[in-house]
């Protein structure tokens, strides 16, 4: 590999990866196991909404094995059982996932967590928005973070207030900013979540939401393409008025991810880059149905072509 240009984040890898970073991190191959408790959202019941995110379809990402009706033991078995058969030595990671995962009194959600860590998990991920983060509950987290390594995954979605409001998030930027800073100082693990493709947000907008989380202090980043799920309010608004979002071809999409990577910080670990749901349930981009590590291929050969790399834009 003596010809090989090696980057930062330590691999000849043109992003910083997840991969390599939870291998490093766990010292060998784990797998995420989504957990679903029943929990709702404050844009969903009244709280602060109703009718939830625009784009929203809990049921095409959410695992069969996944029923909020199974305690978190049985939960964290039926995922067992259903990765087992590829690496019988795999370690796992109980990942809150479905819906808002701190939105709930800390009364209720510590003997939650708490049954995960019992369970032989080798981490814990909590899936949250950035309105629903307090100083008690990372208080309760930093405590979990002493047994197993303890994430907080923030649904920011966007850094632009205006496409906050049109997809019915009822939060803010400032609420995203303050929130990750609040996980960072109780030493807790804080990752972030952006969707690409918004009605109204051009490439100028994906740009300033690279700057934008690049001052955070964020240890991972998901991104994925905007989808229009059958069932959903988005569905129901294209259909009246095509226009209201473009979703992106797949070329244009890659193009523009790589853009993106230019001028994200080396330091945050890119963990994902599409979401690929059923494709019954899609009405728009389908992309052939193209899996995750085919995209992923096509976004490495676009950086090699361009001879660029996560952050080389960077400041």
């Amino acid at each position: 590999m003596s010809d090989q240009q090696i980057f930062a984040w330590g691999t000849s890898r043109r992003f910083n990866d997840y991969s390599s970073f939870i291998k490093n991190k766990f010292g060998g191959r784990v797998q995420k196991i989504s957990v679903n408790v029943g929990l709702s959202c404050p844009n969903r019941d009244g709280t602060k909404g109703t009718g939830g995110c625009i784009y929203c379809d809990n049921s095409s990402f959410t695992p069969a094995y996944c029923n909020a009706t199974d305690s978190i033991a049985v939960q964290l078995q039926k995922g067992r059982e259903f990765f087992s058969h590829k690496y019988p030595d795999m370690r796992y990671i109980a990942y809150f996932q479905s819906y808002t995962n701190t939105y709930a009194p800390v009364e209720t959600l510590e003997p939650l967590y708490r049954e995960a860590v019992s369970n032989g998990i080798a981490g814990l991920i909590i899936g949250t928005r950035p309105d629903c983060i307090n100083s008690e509950l990372l208080d309760m987290l930093a405590s979990i973070n002493q047994i197993v390594p303890v994430a907080v995954e923030l649904g920011m979605e966007s850094t632009a207030d205006r496409t906050l409001e049109l997809i019915n998030r009822h939060h803010t930027w400032a609420d995203s900013v303050r929130a990750a800073e609040m996980c960072a100082k109780h030493g807790l693990q804080t990752g972030a979540h952006l969707i690409l493709g918004l009605p109204g947000e051009t490439e100028s907008d994906f740009l300033e939401h690279a700057r934008k989380v690049s001052a955070l202090p964020l240890k991972t980043l998901k991104l994925h393409q905007l989808q229009i799920i059958s069932g959903t309010t988005l569905a129901a608004t294209c259909q009246n008025n095509p226009d209201f979002v473009r979703p992106f071809s797949l070329n244009d999409y890659i193009a523009t991810v790589v853009t993106f990577l230019e001028h994200l910080s080396p330091d945050i670990v890119v963990e994902r880059f599409v979401s690929v749901s059923p494709a019954e349930k899609v009405i728009a981009p389908r992309w052939n149905r193209m899996k995750n590590f085919e995209v992923v291929a096509l976004i490495d050969k676009e950086l090699e072509q361009r001879n660029t790399w996560q952050g080389r834009l960077f400041n």
